[in-house]
């Protein structure tokens, strides 16, 4: 599913050995956040975010859709995604 994709791209949803439920929880994840940060900007992101779900090509397209977004939503987008998403140590503390 993720082998097309270059090794940079493999992170988040598209990181590689994800269970199913894994990866629809981090497109879902992701979707929300592009909500909330581009509004109506983000909307062609958003839709394939959610054919991704079901879609093994549209989880790879959808590298490209992120890629497309304006310079500043994918970064805000991206460092909003990172922060739920950061590494946590034994007892639960970031």
């Amino acid at each position: 599913m993720t082998a097309l994709l270059a090794p940079a791209h493999k992170f988040g949803p598209w990181a590689d050995n994800l269970t199913d439920a894994e990866r629809r929880a981090r497109l879902r994840a992701m979707r929300a956040i592009t909500r909330l940060i581009c509004g109506r900007r983000g909307q062609a992101f958003e839709e394939i975010l959610e054919r991704a779900e079901t879609d093994p090509a549209a989880l790879v397209a959808s590298v490209d859709e992120l890629g497309r977004l304006a310079p500043l939503d994918r970064r805000q987008v991206l460092g909003s995604y990172a922060g739920l998403h950061r590494p946590r140590t034994a007892g639960g503390a970031t």
